[in-house]
């Protein structure tokens, strides 16, 4: 995620993750165009995810979120990500990842986002 962040500048970064069924361990990222082509927004490409799905569920996974990256800023919801995964996650059942690229080094937190509420998730990394 952080790879696909960088190479994506100056312009957010996105994607999706998903993790074999049954199973809560992420172990894959799938890179998604960005088709609002932004600094400060991201637009996951409709076919893309469409497509990106029925790979996935062939596989047996399912996705279970979305990653995208803010450029300019920390890695903490902002209100349109907040408005947009309302509308994109209406029941918060995704894990939203953000990476920032505000600092010299990227910083990952995950989030869920029900509403107004958000809630962290602890991440951790594995290798």
């Amino acid at each position: 995620m952080f790879a696909h962040a960088m190479a994506e500048l100056p312009n957010e970064a996105c994607g999706m993750f998903s993790v074999p069924c049954g199973v809560s361990l992420v172990d894959e990222f799938h890179p998604v165009a960005n088709i609002a082509a932004s600094a400060t927004l991201f637009a996951l490409d409709g076919k893309e995810m469409l497509d990106l799905e029925n790979r996935v569920e062939s596989a047996s996974r399912q996705l279970v979120g979305v990653m995208h990256s803010h450029t300019k800023t920390d890695a903490y919801p902002s209100p349109t990500d907040v408005r947009d995964a309302g509308r994109f996650d209406p029941f918060g059942t995704f894990h939203h990842v953000i990476v920032s690229l505000e600092g010299v080094d990227p910083v990952l937190r995950c989030f869920t986002i029900s509403g107004a509420e958000i809630t962290e998730i602890p991440v951790e990394h594995c290798r």
